[in-house]
């Protein structure tokens, strides 16, 4: 189990200060955000440091996916006294968002697609606070240093990637509606080519004020009026989103949620996101097996793996939302003795095919609320060459997020995270719409600490409510089946949804899904992309690994970027 690591012998004598990790890394799903991280290393920055200049970036020149029109949430550990943070920079519902916000005129919900381009999806982003806390409390670079990559890049312009290039393509229909992103992302009327060098002023010049004022410049004046008039004209489902809202936007630091698994230590995220809970609880099921000596190619690692989920996803659903507004029993849902009960409904013989929410210890038993979708995401870590690393994922929500836009950049539609019916069989859901609420998430910024108390490992992904199992995937795959991270996020993509158990539609997904067909299942294969990040630590020191299914990189300060 141990195996990839160094022995713990060996561990034990090992310091953050060691030549072997005496540099940093940065790992993100666009190469330029890589290299901007990188680049803030190398000037001395930490690895808070580095991740602000990477939602900056990221922004710029993957907007499909994040930005600071978003929001996230940032897991840090502190190398020097090993602790463990994390801060919610979550968006937020504004004060005119009501229970019945997503309700049409039959008092029925209206449809998801309907609700998410135009103002009534936006929440108040709060990527930018985020990054104000994460450099107050671990920064070391000046504030203004931070946003020069992503200022250049702006103003000098960036080429367009496959990958966004496909998605202006995509949405070309939409955007008949939508003139903003048009004016930047159009070439001669239509959507830029891939390889056209794009600028973008205005996203510069907001930058030059953020790094010059501080994060007031994003939530007073000028730009907070900008959000508000976009929500206010938009061309579809006008709403109120005030400069009031916005300028009462605070980040918020939240204890992070760990558990024990096996003999690691792991942390994440908990509510409003739902994936520690989530990932913790589907390993604490699992953990009565013996997955090591199973492996990886035996149908009956995956079985389990299928039916836990499943276990710890209908959990998700009835008891997650945010915890300043409904009680989460998370000491509950990953309770040991709790999870080995749920456990025992794990048939070894065959597929359930569906099961109920379980009542944890501390918990009232509530409705199970109908899935919602997620998609526009990303992920990144970095670690400095003195141990403090950082895992974080960022949204817009959707694709293009709301595709309004404020001075260049996407604002999110992260309201329809919330249940788009308030109540489930007349009962009020975790995660129905409140003013001043931020949505439940599957976001799943995870670190991953040793014997040793030292980390291993921290990861995270794209992928709407996949994201968890992508998670869940590659830390049995590190930490049972010996894999490195690149192996791990090669193995195929698992998830369940109206069709059943869903498998990743390659080669090594396919011969999953036949060999499981004794346990019962109705696969369907089809495209589940992930988009995952990681940094390892090894015997020769951290090493980085991006998902091969996407353009990612990951790069060590001072050496050539990994693949």
């Amino acid at each position: 189990m141990l195996k990839r690591f160094l022995p713990l012998a060996a561990l034990l004598s090992v310091t953050v200060s060691s030549p072997a990790l005496a540099q940093g890394v940065t790992s993100s799903a666009d190469p330029r955000a890589t290299e901007a991280g990188r680049e803030i290393l190398h000037q001395g920055g930490t690895a808070a440091d580095a991740a602000v200049a990477m939602v900056a970036v990221l922004t710029l020149v993957e907007p499909q996916s994040s930005g600071i029109g978003g929001g996230g949430f940032m897991v840090h550990h502190n190398a020097k006294d090993g602790s463990i943070s994390t801060i919610d920079g979550r968006e937020m519902a504004p004060a005119a968002a009501k229970p019945d916000r997503f309700l049409g005129a039959d008092g029925k919900a209206r449809g998801y697609m309907d609700v998410i381009p135009g103002g009534l999806s936006v929440g108040v982003p709060g990527n930018v606070r985020l990054m104000e806390m994460a450099h107050k409390k671990w920064g070391k670079l000046e504030w203004k240093a931070l946003f020069q990559p992503a200022i250049k890049l702006a103003e000098e312009g960036f080429i367009v990637t496959p990958a966004l290039g496909n998605w202006l393509v995509q949405f070309e229909p939409m955007w008949k509606e939508f003139p903003a992103p048009q004016a930047i992302y159009y070439v001669d009327g239509k959507p830029a080519p891939v390889g056209t060098r794009i600028k973008n002023p205005a996203y510069a010049k907001l930058l030059r004020d953020i790094a010059a004022r501080g994060p007031e410049a994003f939530y007073t004046g000028a730009n907070a009026k900008a959000i508000s008039d976009a929500v206010a004209k938009a061309p579809r489902h006008p709403s109120q989103l005030t400069v009031k809202d916005i300028a009462a936007y605070k980040a918020k630091e939240r204890p992070a949620v760990c558990t024990t698994y096996r003999v690691y230590k792991v942390c994440g995220m908990g509510p409003p996101s739902s994936g520690a809970t989530t990932v913790f609880g589907i390993l604490g099921m699992i953990e009565g097996w013996d997955m090591e000596a199973m492996g990886k190619d035996n149908p009956m690692s995956w079985h389990l793996l299928s039916e836990a989920m499943q276990l710890s996803y209908a959990d998700r659903a009835a008891y997650l939302g945010d915890g300043d507004f409904v009680d989460v029993p998370v000491k509950g849902l990953l309770d040991k003795s709790y999870l080995a009960e749920r456990r025992q409904l794990i048939s070894p013989y065959g597929a359930a095919g569906k099961y109920e929410p379980g009542t944890p210890p501390g918990a009232t038993p509530r409705a199970a609320a109908p899935p919602v979708e997620e998609q526009g995401t990303t992920h990144f870590v970095t670690a400095d060459k003195d141990g403090n690393l950082v895992s974080m994922t960022s949204t817009v929500e959707s694709i293009f997020g709301s595709q309004l836009m404020a001075n260049g950049y996407f604002l999110n539609n992260e309201l329809t995270d919330f249940d788009l019916a308030p109540t489930e069989g007349g009962v009020p859901t975790a995660n129905r719409v409140e003013a001043g609420k931020r949505p439940l998430s599957s976001m799943s910024p995870t670190v991953v600490y040793g014997p040793d108390g030292k980390v291993v490992l921290a990861v995270g992904s794209a992928g709407g409510k996949r994201i968890i199992m992508h998670v869940t995937k590659v830390l049995v795959g590190v930490l049972d089946w010996g894999l490195d991270a690149k192996q791990a996020m090669e193995l195929p993509n698992l998830f369940f949804g109206r069709q059943g158990v869903l498998i990743e539609n390659n080669e090594a997904g396919k011969a999953i899904a036949a060999k499981m067909k004794p346990f019962g299942y109705s696969f369907t294969a089809m495209s589940l992309g992930s988009k995952l990040n990681a940094v390892e630590r090894t015997a020769e020191g951290w090493r980085g690994a991006a998902d091969p299914r996407g353009p990612g990189s990951s790069s060590i300060d001072g050496a050539p970027a990994q693949n």
